[in-house]
């Protein structure tokens, strides 16, 4: 799906060094083949309750183009600027605007 024409995805996703809030990350796909995208990190923070049961918990995710998004995977995984790097743990979840989110789960032995 197309970005709606009222919206300049590229103004929106302007990188931090210029104004903006986005950051660039690398998509490492499991055929060993990189690219590199502009979109925006956060980890909200989660505490879900279920009977007299508590779990605090991070759920880090990277919002970014539709288009960039075209051949993500599932178990892919994305590096941020800082070296973190995060598994992909669904495909590509499209809001209907022109971007989509990649949910994330850190990797253990990121350095």
């Amino acid at each position: 799906m197309p970005a709606p024409s009222w919206e300049n995805l590229d103004h929106f996703l302007q990188l931090d060094d210029v104004g903006g809030f986005a950051v660039t990350a690398k998509i490492s796909f499991r055929d060993e083949n990189t690219r590199e995208i502009a979109g925006i990190f956060d980890e909200p923070y989660l505490n879900a309750q279920l009977g007299e049961y508590e779990v605090d918990d991070a759920q880090p995710r990277f919002t970014c183009k539709e288009l960039d998004c075209v051949g993500i995977k599932r178990g892919d995984y994305l590096t941020l600027q800082n070296g973190k790097q995060y598994f992909i743990m669904t495909y590509p979840q499209e809001d209907g605007t022109g971007l989509c989110i990649l949910k994330l789960e850190e990797r253990g032995d990121s350095t």
